[in-house]
């Protein structure tokens, strides 16, 4: 079995087509729950609200974080805060990240991806 058996996912970087329904469009695939993209791909994500948002469900942005300029989180349609200890913790590896709805991450990740702008997002369905 090779790697991307194992570890399916989106090699390379593409925009949010559409979101809602619990899911998310990009590349022309369709998939049910949270994803994760960061400039090696785009991943599914396990956490289901704010709050499970922590720094193990962030590995894969951390592993790249020299290859960014943003993290963009989206806490689905209602601004959920992160856990105080993660801020603190991102901070602390030189992670920019900025919070808002997933519409409004989607949609910002897209224009930053658009301009060739360095960015990750985080987005949970909403």
């Amino acid at each position: 079995m090779n790697d991307r058996q194992r570890d399916p996912h989106y090699p390379g970087r593409a925009a949010i087509e559409a979101y809602g329904a619990g899911g998310f469009r990009f590349a022309g695939m369709s998939h049910r729950g949270a994803i994760l993209a960061s400039p090696a791909g785009i991943w599914a994500w396990a956490p289901n609200s704010s709050s499970e948002i922590d720094e193990a469900s962030l590995a894969r942005v951390i592993a790249v974080r020299d290859e960014i300029d943003i993290l963009l989180i989206g806490t689905g349609r209602e601004h959920g805060p992160l856990p105080e200890a993660l801020q603190l913790r991102l901070r602390e590896l030189g992670i920019r990240f900025d919070v808002m709805t997933t519409s409004a991450a989607a949609s910002t990740y897209n224009i930053l991806l658009a301009e060739g702008r360095r960015a990750a997002v985080a987005l949970l369905p909403g």
